[in-house]
């Protein structure tokens, strides 16, 4: 046997051959014509439009408004910052750590300002900068800003991306203040407004859950979790549901900013439940399975019930939305029974 540059070759040895592998089960997901009467349809939101005040501002923080800080977004030694009016200048990390909490809520007033507070020539609203900086000072004297570990508040002004999340529980928490669903509006995307379960079809080698007809519009639920699964169940048994779907090929997004990044949220379900007015006029259920506590998961919801739901309500063309959180797998079934009965409470109160 010959041996290269040190390698041995054994010329007489037999080829090794690979089993074959026997190919992923794969299912065809897809709307069923024969249950067109369950389709669900659905607004396609690209943004939000705010009418916000002119002279007299106010803001109210829930549990939702917190914000706390993560360790993984401190790291820089020094930041640009710009005045209100004049030149900017550079503050470095001594600078920063002897930052009074006045200056500190003027820092992020000044960012609150320059995102959302500006005229139709993109100027800020100057006038309104006292105000917003009192919302800012407020926002941190009761404890909304979380600082666990080493981080300090300082940071607000030091970290750009810090402070721009931290801008929008403070915006959130004035359109909340003015009443939500009269002030906000959806922005529809105008050259594809509406999307419907008629259109989902794809492929998947996920695990898969048989829909029940009298129910669902597509023939399987694909299962990302068991609890997934178990929600489909649970809404194909309530009397109250006359529809629902997974949200899996069916394009059902929710915009969102998390600081300077424009995301998209994906909600889990929707599911169409008769609240008193039959049919033709469902309540639109936005379902979540299981949410996370983190800062980003907060973000989610706080725009879906603040934005979204109110805005496309107020619409008045797709039909009439809500936004439901399931938090414990092991009780589902619990858990929307007790989320439907409230709606249905609301219902009759009105």
């Amino acid at each position: 046997m010959p041996d290269i540059l040190g390698i041995p070759f054994n010329f007489t040895a037999k080829p090794v051959v690979a089993p074959p592998k026997a190919p992923k089960k794969t299912t065809h997901i897809k709307a069923l014509k024969e249950r067109e009467a369950l389709e669900i349809t659905y607004p396609r939101v690209i943004g939000y439009r705010v009418d916000l005040p002119e002279e007299r501002l106010k803001a109210e923080f829930t549990e939702e408004s917190s914000y706390v800080i993560d360790h993984e977004m401190v790291g820089a030694s020094q930041t640009d910052m710009s005045g209100i009016v004049g030149e900017g200048h550079t503050l470095s990390l001594k600078e920063a750590q002897n930052l009074r909490p006045s200056t500190i809520a003027m820092n992020l007033a000044k960012d609150v300002l320059n995102r959302h507070f500006v005229d139709e020539d993109g100027e800020p609203k100057y006038h309104l900068f006292g105000q917003i900086k009192g919302i800012c000072r407020r926002w941190i004297d009761e404890g909304y800003l979380k600082c666990p570990g080493d981080t300090e508040p300082w940071m607000l002004s030091f970290y750009p991306e810090i402070a721009a999340q931290a801008t929008e529980r403070i915006m959130t928490a004035i359109v909340r203040a003015r009443g939500g669903e009269s002030r906000v509006k959806a922005v529809i995307d105008p050259y594809n407004p509406t999307g419907s379960t008629r259109h989902v079809s794809f492929t998947t080698s996920k695990d898969v859950r048989e829909t029940d007809p009298r129910k669902c519009h597509v023939n399987y639920v694909v299962s990302d979790s068991d609890w997934e699964a178990e929600f489909a169940r649970v809404a194909e048994n309530h009397l109250k549901v006359l529809s629902y779907v997974k949200n899996q090929g069916l394009g059902f997004t929710v915009p969102y900013k998390d600081g300077d990044v424009a995301r998209e949220y994906v909600p889990d379900f929707i599911v169409q439940v008769d609240d008193g007015d039959g049919s033709d006029d469902p309540l639109n259920l936005i379902i979540e399975i299981k949410g996370m506590k983190n800062e980003q998961v907060k973000l989610k919801k706080e725009t879906v019930t603040e934005k979204w739901v109110p805005g496309v309500n107020a619409l008045g063309a797709y039909g009439r939305w809500a936004f439901g959180q399931l938090d414990s797998v092991f009780e589902i079934d619990k858990e929307f029974r007790a989320m439907v009965d409230q709606v249905l409470s609301e219902r009759e109160a009105l």
